[in-house]
């Protein structure tokens, strides 16, 4: 193909165009990978937009390091392959910080302590992790639930382990009779009894997990963002998101106001 100066020229300024907003994309925007039916966490309102803690976290942090968010509706274990492969920056989904999960990923300082609960229907027979002997258990697929659960199985007896692709479908289940119980985190579960009042949480399963922001494997932003908490913590930042979404105070010696260390493999 013959090419004149002129259209050498045309051609070079239309590569040009054509690279900047791609190249100001990737400097400017955090990509977000984000499971959309976690409140308080995270959810969808009714004009499709994300909202909740988390979603007020990534965005201050971003904030703060001069980038905005375009946040993706993922499964919660599609959030693990996008941060893997790269197609996100960053997973917010209450993803608790495991030494599992550091062997693939990286994770900021965590921002709130969490304990794994035994949920069942108002009226169950099913008080404590003995009750479940025999009986079927609900978990939502990939999370640190589905872990406690397998591992306890054999020595607890449960009969059957059901794994779900939605805290929602989980709960409707166990609300529906589906299974005995559910095992899941304590703060979601309780934000969806507000509304579910047939269904409670019985047993606190003491795990002291903590949340972090969830990136890929040493990424470059993961210093800046975690500065970006540091200061979120010292400035009282945190603590009023805290409020914001759960209408109390967070413990002075939580995650969500202290200073951590940034977690290790």
């Amino acid at each position: 193909m013959n090419l004149t100066r002129r259209n050498l020229i045309l051609f070079a300024a239309a590569i040009g165009i054509a690279a900047g907003p791609a190249t100001a994309y990737a400097a400017d925007v955090l990509n977000v990978g984000a499971y959309p039916t976690n409140p308080p966490f995270e959810y969808k309102n009714e004009s499709g937009t994300f909202e909740g803690f988390e979603v007020d976290i990534v965005n201050e942090a971003a904030k703060r390091v001069g980038m905005t968010t375009d946040i993706a509706d993922l499964g919660f274990q599609a959030l693990f392959a996008a941060t893997t492969s790269k197609r996100i920056d960053v997973a917010i989904s209450s993803i608790t910080i495991t030494p599992e999960r550091l062997k693939s990923q990286s994770f900021t300082q965590p921002y709130y302590d969490s304990d794994m609960g035994i949920a069942t229907k108002t009226d169950s027979a099913v008080n404590t992790e003995a009750d479940l002997k025999g009986k079927i258990v609900g978990v939502l697929s990939g999370s640190t639930g589905e872990t406690w659960v397998k591992a306890h199985q054999e020595a607890d007896g449960f009969s059957d382990v059901k794994g779900y692709d939605t805290q929602q479908n989980l709960l409707l289940d166990l609300s529906a009779g589906r299974v005995d119980a559910a095992v899941s985190d304590i703060p979601g579960m309780e934000y969806s009894f507000t509304k579910m009042k047939d269904l409670k949480v019985k047993q606190r399963i003491k795990t002291g997990e903590q949340y972090g922001l969830m990136m890929t494997k040493d990424h470059p932003l993961l210093g800046k963002l975690n500065d970006a908490l540091t200061a979120m913590k010292k400035d009282g930042t945190l603590a009023a998101i805290h409020k914001k979404w759960f209408g109390s105070d967070a413990p002075a010696d939580s995650s969500t106001v202290k200073e951590m260390p940034l977690p290790k493999a």
